[in-house]
């Protein structure tokens, strides 16, 4: 089942997005960001176990962004990720946001989304506000990617 983040997951989240990091596959998020942005997330439960999450992080006006997708390995190619992508686009769609972007590894995986592949100097500066406390500033290999709705 696919639902709004709780206070409960918080460890959940946490563990599962360090799991992936540590690989190298996304980057960390601290637990204080989970808990600091936890209603940005949604999570896909199932016999009260945590298989996936994902957030929509607004970001300006007209602009979210799609980040921190994890789905349990063993829980991968259910149709899990896509589950939580759309109901963040749903939930985009709602707010009335009109531009969705990402920052991903996995480039691939969001075309089936309709996510192009952009330039990261055509994503506005107020996005690089978090990414200089990232562990990968200013040497960022993620592949940005937009999408309009």
């Amino acid at each position: 089942m696919i639902r709004k983040a709780k206070i409960s997951d918080t460890k959940a989240i946490y563990e599962l997005i360090s799991h992936f990091a540590k690989k190298d596959l996304m980057l960390p998020r601290s637990l204080n960001e989970i808990y600091e942005n936890l209603r940005d997330f949604y999570v896909f439960e199932k016999n009260t176990k945590i298989a996936g999450c994902c957030a929509l992080h607004i970001s300006w006006g007209d602009l979210a962004e799609i980040k921190s997708v994890a789905i349990k390995e063993t829980r991968q190619k259910q149709g899990i990720g896509k589950s939580l992508i759309k109901a963040c686009l749903k939930e985009a769609r709602e707010l009335g946001i009109r531009k969705i972007f990402l920052l991903t590894y996995v480039p691939e995986y969001f075309k089936i989304f309709n996510f192009k592949v952009i330039k990261k100097s055509k994503l506005p500066h107020k996005v690089w506000s978090e990414c200089i406390h990232c562990v990968k500033f200013p040497d960022c290999d993620e592949v940005p990617m937009i999408k309009k709705i």
